[in-house]
């Protein structure tokens, strides 16, 4: 069991994840068993259009779990091609840190044979879950124990070229030196 600082934390990702902490003790993330593999994983789902990538796992997660989140960072992304059900698309699996705000379960019955709050170290110990699921736990424990600045890829909105328009990028955390620096030094 690991301790945790004073902030919850929820992991989620656009294909599936979720984490809790639970009266600041004990780390937990909200698992689905799937009722096609029988397998724990994370829930998720595809991205409507025009969808950001944090308000879709946002969206996924209340959809699969009913637990309400914000967006907190990105943790990883998985590129697959051929993916059977990419409409003949290459595939974008991205993995996502959230914040929850509930923590009640209401899962969908019509996708999920069990969803629950599962202890991160457990999980990582569980043989019963997909490749990705067991890769992703692993770095989440490492994040929790080491820092999640070690593992988190934060969001920054920046103006576009096109006035009046604006993107989004992932990143690294830069140092406050950085992000205001004017020349070479």
């Amino acid at each position: 069991m690991a301790a945790l600082s004073s902030e919850s934390f929820t992991f989620n990702q656009i294909k599936g994840i979720s984490e809790k902490a639970s009266f600041c003790i004990l780390l937990y993330l909200i698992c689905l068993q799937f009722k096609l593999k029988n397998m724990w994983k994370f829930p998720g789902g595809l991205s409507e259009p025009g969808e950001d990538i944090g308000d879709t796992a946002v969206r996924e997660v209340f959809e699969e779990t009913g637990i309400k989140s914000e967006f907190r960072s990105l943790l990883s992304i998985r590129q697959q091609h051929t993916h059977p059900g990419a409409f003949g698309k290459s595939d974008m699996y991205i993995i996502c840190r959230l914040k929850p705000y509930s923590f009640t379960i209401n899962f969908c019955q019509h996708e999920c044979l069990r969803c629950e709050w599962m202890d991160l170290s457990d999980l990582v110990k569980t043989e019963n879950t997909t490749p990705i699921t067991s890769r992703v736990a692993r770095l989440l424990l490492y994040g929790y124990r080491e820092g999640f600045d070690k593992i988190d890829l934060t969001m920054e909105e920046l103006p576009a070229v096109y006035t009046g328009l604006f993107y989004k990028i992932y990143h690294k955390e830069l140092p406050d030196s950085y992000k205001t620096m004017t020349g070479m030094d």
